[in-house]
């Protein structure tokens, strides 16, 4: 199992954009709560993010139609309250990541699957799954929760 959690820690389950991409989902999400718009360089500064890939990654949101973009003095980014509730972790790791968090090896291989597993494969099929579990079940609205009760925190 020490192998398993080194390599987990080694390799992280979602990408930097993906990381970026939930955060920024949730600042929003809790500003728009809060019935306001945010510009695009809010969101990278409360996020730690680089504007420029903030930029794409909100391009991304918005092609998922998870974020809305509005222009104007006054537009910014935001989310229909009525809509925070129901869009889901997953949806967001999707409309980064793709599925690549639920294929491909634990360790690496190219040739790793059930016929042929390699010495974590069994292991790493029932962490993804508790993954996709949480994913899937877990609510923008959660998040956004521990946010504005300032138990959770979304820069360093």
């Amino acid at each position: 199992m020490t192998i398993f959690v080194t390599n987990l820690q080694a390799t992280k389950m979602f990408s930097k954009a993906c990381e970026y991409g939930i955060r920024a989902a949730t600042y929003i999400a809790s500003q728009s709560r809060a019935s306001r718009r945010v510009s695009l360089k809010e969101i990278a500064n409360e996020i730690d993010s680089p504007v420029a890939f903030t930029a794409k990654i909100l391009q991304r949101l918005s092609r998922h139609q998870i974020v809305s973009s509005v222009k104007g003095a006054f537009g910014g980014f935001e989310i229909e309250h009525e809509r925070i509730p129901l869009i889901k972790l997953s949806q967001i790791v999707y409309a980064i990541d793709g599925d690549s968090v639920y294929v491909g090896c634990g360790l690496g291989l190219k040739k790793c699957n059930a016929l042929k597993p390699c010495p974590v494969h069994d292991k790493f099929v029932e962490i993804r799954n508790e993954l996709k579990h949480m994913l899937d079940s877990t609510s923008l609205f959660e998040l956004t929760e521990g946010l504005e009760a300032g138990i959770t925190y979304l820069k360093r």
